[in-house]
């Protein structure tokens, strides 16, 4: 009986390693797709930022039917 209970534990405890590896596998490809993606907003705020006439100001404002 004992034996069945450690062999229980032994397969939980591989089951819970496994699984913790493959959200640790996630969360790193989610932390680096976070990083590109910050790193494409930097590029595309520094050019609007170096081009203040790409933005039509019309375009901020609300249309008349409001």
């Amino acid at each position: 009986m004992e034996d069945k209970r450690l062999v229980e534990l032994e397969i939980r405890y591989t089951q819970q390693q496994e699984l913790l590896q493959e959200l640790s596998d996630v969360l790193y490809q989610q932390g680096r797709v976070i990083d590109a993606l910050r790193a494409e907003l930097d590029r595309l705020k520094r050019k609007l930022d170096a081009e203040p006439g790409l933005v039509d100001a019309r375009q901020q404002e609300r249309p008349p039917h409001y």
